[in-house]
């Protein structure tokens, strides 16, 4: 399996948050994942959630990784890593009602098809992974002759 690597240095001002969706929109243009694709949406939000976590509750410089990778039998994954130097693990936190924050790693969680953190150096990344599968075509249970596109598996 051949895993492109790209990654860029992000600064402790949540403002850089913008500067790493647009950077990581560029590279996976680059990649072959079309701007308008869904899951050129579904990465960007997800290393918006991980990048913004790194600076926000650090206070600290990141670096954010993008891996492209390409099986034989599948169109390949899609990893995003962000490397910060805070040892603690990440923390999932409950929002409540009209909270504006507290909701990062549910969406990750829910977005991504893998995700998780590992020591590195003094530090921490976390990770999540997308699968790039062209869309399955199911027969939904409740109307035969009826199909519905779903991710694969």
């Amino acid at each position: 399996m051949q895993v492109l690597q790209v990654q860029l240095e992000v600064g402790p001002d949540p403002a850089e948050v913008g500067r790493a969706r647009r950077w990581a929109r560029s590279r996976l243009v680059g990649s072959g994942v079309p701007d308008d694709e869904p899951l050129a949406e579904t990465l960007i939000l997800l290393i918006s959630e991980l990048v913004t976590n790194a600076v926000v509750h650090t206070g600290c410089p990141a670096v954010l990784r993008m891996l492209f990778g390409s099986g034989a039998s599948e169109a390949g994954t899609v990893r995003v890593e962000v490397v910060d130097i805070s040892a603690s693990p990440p923390q999932r936190r409950r929002a409540d009602g009209d909270d504006t924050n507290g909701r990062g790693l549910a969406l990750v969680d829910g977005l991504a098809d893998r995700w998780g953190w590992q020591r590195e150096g003094v530090g921490k990344s976390i990770w999540c992974e997308v699968d790039r599968c062209a869309p399955t075509v199911v027969p939904p249970v409740y109307e035969p002759g009826a199909y519905a596109i779903t991710r694969g598996a």
